[in-house]
């Protein structure tokens, strides 16, 4: 029996440690599809983070536009993660509720599993951390990996 995994984005580098956990943990054989989500969230403040391609969206202009292009460019970093490695990946953005889209998206998919971050850098301190994860943890139709990052080493 082969499963859909959705493994959701904020364009943080934690996100990108989740799938490289995923990746790590599954077997690929065991999966049917990997869907990688961003949600962009349009009347936010800061709605979308890069990180992880290296364009420099950082600063990017607060227009919806270009937190897609973030988002988009995010999503390729994260299903690069899963090339040649067996099930079939797609690439989805939305606009919205980031817990409210992952959870939409579960339940369209049919998933088995929903991979989040939580506690990284950038926007998962704001996004993915606490309410969002524990919301998709409580809601989701499927179980939920919480993908928490390494401890920091304390220097003696």
């Amino acid at each position: 029996m082969s499963m859909h995994v959705v493994v959701a984005t904020d364009g943080s580098k934690q996100s990108l440690a989740a799938a490289r956990h995923l990746r790590a943990l599954a077997a690929p054989e065991a999966l049917s599809a990997v869907t990688v989500l961003a949600v962009v969230r349009p009347l936010a403040a800061v709605s979308f983070v890069d990180e992880l391609s290296g364009t420099g969206r950082e600063d990017a202009a607060s227009s919806v536009a270009s937190f897609r292009d973030a988002a988009k460019a995010s999503i390729d970093v994260i299903a690069a993660v899963f090339d040649g490695w067996g099930p079939k990946v797609h690439r989805k953005v939305r606009s919205g509720s980031p817990a409210n889209e992952i959870i939409k998206v579960a339940e369209q998919v049919d998933a088995g599993l929903v991979v989040v971050a939580s506690g990284g850098r950038g926007l998962s301190d704001r996004v993915l951390l606490g309410s969002t994860a524990q919301r998709v943890q409580q809601y989701a139709p499927c179980p939920v990996l919480v993908v928490r990052p390494a401890p920091k080493r304390r220097r003696a």
